[in-house]
């Protein structure tokens, strides 16, 4: 029999999900004085948020889908290495959300889902050091370069469309040589002619460890953490229930950041979002016998190299296969190619795998504010790659939609109406 917590009132706040975007969201309300229970089936940051490639990147403009993708995509699906993969028997669900992606990367939609993009990423790694601040995980935040490497000379141009629309919007980036990527990096391969540096980044040196000194803050301004799987949201008279496996919860507000699970809890109430679960892969190298100083960006294979607490860490790879299915781990193991090709001294004796989740929308932004016709319920969900950088400024958001403020952000491109 399902019990249920004391009665609601006003101050109280449900968060469904304890990933970064759910902890960031927990700390901010408690900070502004509101009683918040996180209601998740893990500990905090141990899903999709604990694999990410630990980029904290102010700069993030550049949609997934733009002008000309489809022309890559292809090749990429008949490589079986390839960066983007399908698994046949959810390519009948995947086929509609993947039109509306191409859509989505249309020139008359790629700047405004720019800007809007940009606005959630804007001085991320100030974000999260104010949210760490008298915390030891202050230290897990570094200063970097976002280093894209490119085997010829030729390749690297900034007249591409990604570097010209990160120019219109002021991104600090340089084009670099051999003798000058080498500087910085002194491991890469001389393979590599030249790079494309992003500056005045952040990096991540365990996401996990940063995302739990975040709920470990919040539990100390009194969030509570309830372990437990939601199964269902529900309306009651004073607000918002979470129907959980052993109790059910009540408060006046309900945030939903539960990842990919969130559009299953809303369908019940009428809203069928376009979310996919965009299943990304890591591989971790213990004992690598090198260290990376920078983020890189290996635009050959399509991955990330980063150097994190327990090792080298290179993650990329949307493979599409549905929420329940199990993990295809050669996915993980391609990128061992990969880290040879950039580091050729690199260590891989001690090698282990990862699989996340990733929420994603065809275009790129995420379901942030409250949702139309459901007083008192917040979407903060959807933020496929960019999660790790825009969880600090949808936190303040949805503590500002909570308390009743106006957010300094538009929210008209985040709304969950944009996709009926």
């Amino acid at each position: 029999m399902v019990g249920t917590s004391r009665r609601t009132d006003s101050n109280k706040v449900i968060v469904i999900g304890a990933g970064i975007v759910g902890v960031c969201c927990a700390l901010q309300l408690a900070e502004r004085g509101l009683s918040v229970t996180v209601i998740d089936r893990k500990p905090p940051c141990e899903e999709t948020s604990f694999g990410n490639a630990g980029v904290i990147s102010p700069w993030s403009c550049v949609p997934q889908s733009v002008p000309g993708l489809w022309r890559k995509i292809p090749r990429w699906l008949l490589d079986p290495e390839g960066p983007v993969f399908v698994r046949a028997r959810h390519a009948p669900a995947f086929l509609p959300w993947a039109l509306k992606f191409l859509s989505a990367g249309r020139h008359d939609r790629i700047d405004a889902v720019g800007d809007a993009m940009m606005a959630l990423s804007r001085n991320s790694p100030a974000n999260y050091r104010a949210l760490l601040r008298n915390t030891p995980a202050l230290e897990l935040v570094k200063d970097s370069v976002y280093v894209f490497v490119y085997r010829h000379a030729a390749q690297a141009s900034l007249d591409q469309l990604g570097w010209r629309m990160r120019k219109m919007r002021d991104v600090p980036v340089s084009l670099v040589g051999a003798d000058e990527l080498r500087q910085r990096e002194p491991h890469i391969s001389r393979d590599y002619e030249a790079a494309i540096l992003i500056h005045q980044q952040g990096r991540a040196l365990n996401p996990s460890a940063i995302g739990k000194a975040i709920a470990e803050k919040a539990g100390s301004l009194g969030v509570r953490f309830v372990q437990s799987e939601t199964r269902r949201i529900a309306r009651t008279a004073e607000g918002w229930s979470a129907v959980c496996e052993e109790q059910q919860h009540d408060a006046a507000h309900l945030v939903l950041a539960a990842g990919v699970w969130s559009a299953s809890l809303l369908k019940p109430f009428g809203l069928h979002l376009p979310l996919e679960a965009e299943r990304g892969y890591h591989l971790v190298c213990r004992n690598p016998g090198i260290e990376i100083n920078n983020s890189i960006m290996d635009v050959e294979h399509m991955c990330v190299a980063s150097q994190m607490a327990a090792g080298v860490r290179v993650a990329g790879t949307a493979e599409f296969a549905g929420i329940q299915a199990a993990p295809d781990h050669r996915r993980a193991f391609v990128f061992r190619k990969a880290l040879k090709s950039l580091f050729p001294r690199i260590n891989l004796d001690d090698v282990e795998p990862w699989m996340g989740r990733r929420p994603t929308f065809p275009d790129s932004l995420p379901c942030i504010g409250r949702i139309d016709g459901l007083d008192g319920l917040y979407a903060a969900f959807g933020h496929s790659h960019y999660g790790l950088s825009q969880a600090p400024s949808t936190g303040r958001i949805i503590a500002d939609c909570v308390t009743g403020r106006t957010p300094d952000i538009d929210l008209h491109p985040y709304r969950t109406g944009r996709f009926t």
